[in-house]
């Protein structure tokens, strides 16, 4: 059954939000919580039990609020003082958080969805308080508006307005699809076809921060078959729907289409697609072409099938190799014959170490288009596909970081770019997991660390949790400290207030 589309004030909370949020606190002071977990059956992978226990003790709200407030105040929490947090999130409400809109789906009977709009809170509490309350199934982050968005209804139309959000970009091995040789497709993935998925991150991010400057990007597993990339520099977030929509379309290339399955690059190549041919090329010699992967090369028919997609000038060149791989002589492996094929081509056009003089009736056109051909093929498999509409508008919803997939159980877990070829999707725990690591930590008399102020340092969500703090979230408060402190002194010398 489709998601009903709710916005009606029903929805939104009051006075009950405070009485709620007294009743089930999450993770913003130490857990000695004496609310425990049931005990985890591993062959349920996603339950409302499981979930309302996740959102009642794992998820990380004091992270998410101060990344979403763009707080400085926020950036070094409690340590271990409940109070303290407490203290500090009444001195300093963020101005931005409270009209930040969130979505939530949610389940009020089983199969029934209902989607809700335009929530927003005005304090990490009341978000926490409405999460537990309603155990949404799914929540998205949308923009910051000019109003906070529960207010919608009693704005004039048009009022209304998108102030900032985030650049985002969304990466889903579903498009993939035509290019996934190892019997995946849909939503089913393997270790084979993820590692295209860990491609993309890699070309992504280095265009974005090479190619426009970008300094804090963040990545995420989507939980299920896909990666979301969040890009929170203040120029990022402030961004037209016109600007986002050229970032967007400066990573798109043409890969064809089920119609037309050809497609040609520019000469020259733009510099921005040299770099991810460096970076995609070894990694498309070492997934896509050998057994092991897609088997580009592995055998007599994947090989034909290949060289028949050389142009057909080349003719020379798909006779040649044809010839001599099938040779029972022939004992090359997929790489060797990919390094072959590529010297075969350059040498045929004239290039390369051992060039001899290109045939006279091979025109610039045809020699562009067989020097283009490796970087072509290897961008056909391995480019990254993104869903473009979704980073183009302001408005546009995606899901939140840290939530639970309801397909898989799994959490949407940060990626770090530099381990990203060690990502395992299938490694992320799931709500199961999470509950039997509970329970054995508070067994095991012996954990008495201090140090562990959040339930969720007791579980295996500690590792990729703190390195986002330490690598995306402190570095981000960081730069808005100083951004706040260079306007307020900019502010102070043209009034002459020293």
């Amino acid at each position: 059954m489709g998601a009903a589309n709710v916005d009606d004030e029903e929805f939104e909370f009051g006075d009950e939000t405070d009485n709620a949020s007294k009743d089930a606190r999450p993770s913003t002071g130490p857990q000695s919580s004496t609310k425990k977990s049931a005990p985890a059956d591993s062959s349920v992978v996603f339950s409302p039990e499981l979930l309302g226990m996740y959102y009642s003790r794992l998820f990380p709200y004091q992270m998410l609020y101060s990344w979403l407030s763009y707080d400085p105040s926020t950036a070094n929490p409690n340590n271990g003082n409940s109070s303290k947090t407490k203290n500090l999130s009444a001195m300093s409400l963020s101005a931005t958080f409270p009209r930040r809109e969130f979505s939530m789906t949610i389940e009020p009977t089983p199969g029934n969805e209902v989607y809700i709009r335009y929530q927003s809170f005005l304090s990490q509490e009341e978000l926490t308080s409405a999460i537990i309350k309603r155990r949404p199934t799914k929540i998205d982050i949308g923009a910051v508006f000019n109003y906070p968005p529960k207010d919608n209804k009693s704005l004039p139309s048009g009022k209304l307005q998108t102030q900032e959000r985030e650049l985002v970009f969304d990466i889903d091995l579903t498009d993939y699809d035509g290019v996934r040789m190892c019997g995946c497709s849909g939503a089913k993935i393997c270790h084979k076809c993820w590692k295209f998925m860990g491609m993309a991150v890699e070309v992504m991010d280095q265009g974005l921060r090479e190619d426009f400057g970008f300094e804090h990007v963040a990545w995420f597993y989507s939980g299920r078959r896909g990666v979301h990339c969040w890009v929170c520099d203040d120029v990022a977030r402030k961004l037209t729907n016109e600007a986002r929509s050229a970032v967007a379309t400066y990573f798109e290339v043409n890969l064809g289409s089920d119609k037309n399955k050809t497609f040609h690059l520019s000469s020259p190549l733009h510099p921005s697609l040299s770099r991810a041919y460096k970076i995609l090329e070894p990694q498309f010699a070492a997934s896509v072409l050998p057994e092991e992967g897609h088997g580009l090369l592995a055998t007599r028919a994947s090989w034909t099938n290949l060289l028949l997609t050389l142009p057909k000038s080349a003719s020379p060149v798909t006779s040649r190799l044809e010839e001599k791989w099938g040779s029972s002589r022939d004992k090359s492996t997929p790489h060797e014959k990919w390094n072959e094929l590529k010297a075969s081509l350059m040498t045929f056009i004239g290039k390369g170490t051992n060039a001899k003089k290109a045939p006279k009736n091979l025109s610039t056109t045809e020699r562009i288009r067989i020097e283009h051909w490796p970087i072509e093929t290897v961008f056909k498999y391995t480019y990254p596909r993104l869903d473009i509409n979704v980073s183009k508008m302001q408005n546009h919803l995606l899901k939140s970081p840290f939530c639970v997939h309801p397909k898989t159980g799994r959490v949407c877990v940060p990626m770090e770019v530099a381990e990203v070829e060690k990502f395992d999707p299938f490694q992320v725990p799931t709500l199961s997991q999470l509950m039997k690591e509970l329970d054995e930590y508070e067994v095991d008399q012996s954990n008495n660390d201090k140090a562990v102020v959040h339930d969720w340092q007791k579980t295996s969500l500690k590792e990729p949790f703190e390195k986002f703090q330490k690598k995306f979230l402190v570095p981000l408060l960081n730069e808005e400290r100083r951004s706040k402190r260079e306007a307020r002194e900019m502010k102070a010398a043209v009034v002459g207030d020293f």
